[in-house]
């Protein structure tokens, strides 16, 4: 069998990357040896969301007194919420079924391996092997959860994200290590249904890439709903004997000894490239991410990567906007590589964090002359009116030109407020001109506008 293009994996990168050579003249194969989707579709980025909007349902329902609403006793039926989200997930799982057939892309099941001179050789599950050949090849396989060394999942008390989407039954206990993305939307989400959860983190704040006095509010926000905080700490070792785990963490005041039901490892995640023949092909790969140049090719003629094996951030829409270049490129289109210091970043907690460009350390650090503008959601109307006014939007401006450095926010619906920023600094607009854009009235969009206006000293509501 013979294709233009055979792309190993259908996650984000891999099914954008496919349509996109499709629409672009090319006939295009893709190999999974799972669920069309990928990890994003199927257990990462969507049904994700679908277990968080369930929290947040039960946490309106808490307070529908605020409202002026009465709903009394609500209670969480575990296996229907789990049951949602995995009916959501095969929903948009078969959507990608129906675009690969309207965009005529053949979906291959089965474990790749590459081959010299452009070859890939495809196990089914029988272990029958087929050989494939492209002029091009892409490898988007994506990445699993990182174990540590000293705390292995079993599945069952020590697991990673994906049996935390799919429990069985509800913990009453739980212990997150790390507070990334993952981890504290995990934490966020079992401590709204009821569980006891802790968070540990390595770093001094929690949700450590981020822009500290986000960090600092997210933690605020966790502690108030009863997340039991530890940073500055490191799960060393896990006791899986009996009915609980016990779990020692070392902190600065020496260690602890929590008991609970389960523990969730969200502490990063490993390249899923091994046994796929890159060595035995020569394509050249280091610390788990295979190399590439800015659009995506090897080392290898024809072969090209994308996404979460290739450095720069692990997100969705990073390896579908890798993908699409990677394409164009192939096709000898003319794109423009990705900008990967214009990356918006979401975490989907509540309050949600949504940022792009340098935190203020950062910024200062790089040399720059800040203005600094801040305009707190207390102060929003819209904000107020709904009953969410904690979080902020922050911006980071350069004083000399004006430009956008950076942009922060922690509030209700701030991951739909970002995309602004994101356009703001792709379009070089300046501080001033964000000032005298209008914003409608009221909309929690309005706080972007204040904050760049407080950053200039024009600001009016605060």
């Amino acid at each position: 069998m013979k294709y233009d293009l055979i792309i190993i994996g259908s996650g984000p990168g891999g099914y954008v990357a496919a349509i996109r050579a499709s629409q672009l003249g090319k006939k295009v194969a893709v190999i999974e040896k799972e669920s069309i989707g990928g990890i994003c579709l199927n257990w990462g980025c969507i049904p994700t969301k679908a277990l968080l909007k369930s929290a947040q349902v039960f946490e309106y329902l808490q307070h529908a007194s605020d409202y002026g609403i009465s709903a009394e006793n609500p209670k969480v039926n575990f296996e229907l919420v789990i049951s949602r989200s995995r009916d959501i997930a095969g929903k948009m799982s078969k959507g990608v079924e129906y675009l690969f057939k309207k965009n005529k892309i053949d979906l291959i099941n089965g474990f790749a391996r590459i081959q010299k001179e452009k070859n890939v050789e495809v196990s089914d599950q029988e272990g029958k092997t087929t050989l494939y050949e492209a002029d091009h090849i892409i490898i988007a396989t994506g990445a699993r959860s990182r174990e540590l060394p000293n705390i292995k999942l079993d599945g069952k008390k020590i697991i990673g994200y994906r049996q935390a989407m799919n429990l069985p039954k509800q913990p009453k206990s739980m212990v997150v290590i790390g507070s990334g993305a993952i981890g504290s939307e995990f934490a966020y989400f079992y401590n709204a249904i009821g569980t006891e959860v802790s968070l540990v983190e390595i770093f001094p704040e929690i949700v450590p890439l981020e822009d500290i006095e986000v960090s600092k509010q997210l933690a605020r926000s966790f502690k108030k709903k009863g997340i039991k905080i530890y940073t500055d700490s490191t799960v060393e070792e896990v006791d899986t004997k009996g009915n609980k785990c016990k779990v020692k963490i070392k902190t600065k005041k020496g260690d602890e000894i929590i008991s609970c039901d389960m523990v969730l490892s969200a502490v990063g995640i490993s390249t899923n490239i091994e046994n796929m023949g890159l060595e035995e092909a020569g394509v050249k790969y280091e610390k788990g991410k295979v190399i590439v140049d800015e659009f995506y090719k090897t080392n290898l003629e024809g072969v090209y990567a994308i996404g979460d094996i290739v450095h720069g951030p692990a997100l969705a829409h990073v390896a579908s906007a890798e993908g699409i270049i990677c394409v164009e490129k192939i096709a000898g289109e003319n794109p423009q590589p990705l900008d990967y210091g214009n990356i918006p970043a979401c975490t989907y907690t509540n309050p949600e964090i949504a940022s792009v460009g340098f935190t203020e350390k950062e910024a200062k650090d790089a040399g720059y002359e800040l203005k600094i503008g801040k305009f707190p959601f207390s102060a929003s109307g819209k904000a107020s009116a709904a009953g969410h006014n904690e979080g902020f939007v922050k911006l980071i401006f350069d004083a000399k030109y004006g430009e956008c450095l950076g942009a922060h926010m922690i509030g209700t619906g701030v991951t739909e407020l970002i995309a602004e920023m994101v356009a703001v600094r792709k379009l070089e607009t300046t501080g001033h001109e964000l000032i005298k854009t209008l914003h409608p009235h009221p909309t929690m969009s309005e706080a972007i506008m204040e904050a760049a206006a407080a950053a200039f000293g024009e600001v009016i509501h605060i």
